[in-house]
């Protein structure tokens, strides 16, 4: 139905609105690490013991999530020893987490979660002390362990912070590097930045211009997704139940800002929030923002359930209600719901699009967009049945419905309604000028008829396809 109220001409690739991956972190293997890279594994927990088979087996059926990641220290992995084998037992404790995992059908990203330490020492900036070649020689190991299932995503470190940011890049591009050599040459990897891999410093902090330098061996790009961390609370911390912002338009919208104009995506691979009224409100706004931009954010992976207690101020691990699981408040409304509920929504483009029946839009008004389109691609159209919102180059192409009222996003995620004549500025929603001179409204104007060509040609396409 909604081919036949939208025409989308040019080669437009179609954003739906919705993120490919929703889940949820299954903690324990990696209980006891502290942000210095010290894990004493005797602090380890595995989720099996907590039902990790029932708890994934409830996400996966009760709420449609589709990735899971698996956090462990990497000093449970070799047992201590810096630069030995994979331990045969400890690993073999994983493997069975992870296995139950895969055997759900859903994508499973392992988690070093070392802060970019061993022990104190920082890989690669340590004077020898924990070097490249080790960090790189885990994950060869575990690459080879892996190669033959796509669902495995390698996430090569949880929250970098206080590193050189061009060392550090160095340090990812070995493990890059001997994850392909190892023969996983298909599978995600993640690549994480500086001050705790936040999406709020991600630019700021030059880890996204360093980490996009990072290729696989071939010297492509393929599979290699920029990793993003955020919490709500006052610090970032994730350890206060109260949270202070939605992320949006302080790291959300800067990130993404940075992603279309490198033609790069991301994963939200940890966000969480407390149980309470701030909360609903932020974490909602954000995941929903995120799901909204999914053009460049792949999904969000929620933080945590596993070994967490339902009584850790973070908590997400769902109860049993007679003898069935079920998520609390939080995980149902601000986690599914807003990609449950997600829909339709942005499209990237280079061309136009043009209205094909009534009940889609009634005008084609076309003004300047900003020098970025990361804010543009927020905005949505308030009508029955319309469409979203395009982003073009060099333009904003909005179809208008016909009582002319656009429903942009302001700060904070909350809409609010635009004058016909009124344009938005950023993902603030502050309003231009009301000025500001419009390149073409409805007829053929000289945009139109430089795709007058195209647009003929589509409108055959689609007569056919209808």
């Amino acid at each position: 139905m909604f081919l036949k109220s939208l025409l989308v001409l040019g080669g437009v690739p179609w954003v739906f609105g919705k993120v490919q991956y929703m889940g949820m972190n299954i903690a324990g293997f990696e209980f006891g690490c502290e942000i210095d890279g010290t894990c004493p594994i005797g602090k380890s927990q595995s989720p099996m013991g907590s039902d990790a088979i029932g708890q994934m087996q409830h996400f996966v059926n009760d709420d449609g999530m589709n990735i899971f990641r698996l956090p462990v220290s990497w000093q449970f992995l070799v047992n201590n020893k810096l630069g030995g084998t994979l331990d045969s037992n400890n690993f073999g404790k994983y493997d069975q987490l992870m296995q139950t995992c895969l055997g759900l059908g859903t994508f499973c990203a392992i988690d070093l979660h070392n802060f970019a330490r061993f022990n104190n020492q920082i890989i690669g900036q340590s004077s020898g002390a924990v070097t490249d070649a080790q960090f790189a020689d885990v994950w060869s190991q575990l690459a080879t362990k892996y190669k033959s299932n796509d669902k495995v995503i390698f996430g090569l470190m949880n929250e970098p912070h206080d590193v050189d940011v061009p060392l550090w890049a160095t340090s990812v591009q070995a493990a890059v590097t001997a994850i392909r050599n190892a023969g996983a040459s298909s599978q995600m990897i993640l690549l994480p930045g500086t001050n705790f891999a936040s999406a709020g410093k991600f630019v700021s902090s030059g880890s996204g211009d360093a980490l996009i330098k990072v290729t696989n061996p071939d010297g492509s790009f393929e599979g290699l997704i920029l990793d993003l961390h955020k919490y709500l609370d006052i610090d970032n911390s994730g350890n206060h139940a109260e949270c202070t912002t939605d992320n949006i338009v302080d790291a959300f919208a800067i990130a993404a800002d940075f992603l279309r104009q490198n033609g790069r995506k991301a994963l939200v691979s940890e966000t969480g929030a407390g149980s309470t009224d701030s909360c609903f409100t932020d974490f909602c706004a954000q995941n929903k923002y995120l799901n909204d931009n999914s053009d460049v954010f792949l999904g969000y992976i929620a933080w945590a359930a596993g070994s967490f207690s339902t009584s850790y101020v973070l908590s997400l691990t769902p109860s049993k209600q007679n003898g069935k699981y079920v998520d609390n408040q939080l995980a149902s409304q601000c986690v599914v719901a807003p990609w449950v509920n997600a829909g339709p929504a942005t499209f990237v483009s280079s061309a136009v699009a043009i209205a094909t029946t009534t009940s889609a839009a009634q005008s084609i008004t076309t003004v300047p967009s900003p020098a970025t389109t990361a804010a543009s691609s927020a905005s949505q159209i308030s009508s029955a049945g319309a469409a979203g919102t395009l982003i073009s180059s060099g333009m904003k192409t909005t179809a208008t419905p016909s009582t002319s009222t656009v429903v942009a996003r302001a700060s904070g995620g909350i809409f609010a309604s635009v004058g016909a004549n009124q344009t938005v500025s950023g993902v603030t929603g502050a309003r231009t000028s009301t000025s500001t001179p419009a390149i073409a409204t409805g007829g053929a104007g000289p945009e139109m008829r430089r795709f007058a060509g195209g647009l003929l040609a589509g409108i055959l396409l689609v007569a056919m396809i209808l």
